[in-house]
């Protein structure tokens, strides 16, 4: 198992509201198809960051779904991107 974590700063509340409620329970139609297994997404409203959590079988899925999930339009991202981490799960507890 494979994730591509992303961080993200000046993240407005208001406008994750409004992407998650026009997104439901269904892919954003403008997000890129990817192999992605599983997206997870960590919002704190009091710092105005988040953290997007992308799941990949492989890290060829991962490296395949590079291009596109780094190219997106900024207008459809939660604020701007600080940091993007590669990273294979080691261990996973619960």
């Amino acid at each position: 198992m494979h994730a591509r974590v992303v961080r993200f700063t000046d993240v407005d509340p208001d406008h994750v509201a409004r992407r998650l409620a026009e997104a439901g329970d269904e892919r954003p139609a403008n997000v890129p198809e990817t192999a992605a297994t599983k997206v997870q997404i960590f919002h704190d409203e009091e710092q105005r960051t988040a953290v997007v959590i992308q799941h990949f079988e492989t890290a060829d899925d991962m490296a395949a779904a590079e291009g596109p999930l780094g190219s997106m339009d900024p207008a459809d991202t939660p604020g701007t991107r600080a940091s993007v981490d590669r990273c294979e799960m080691k261990a996973e507890f619960d």
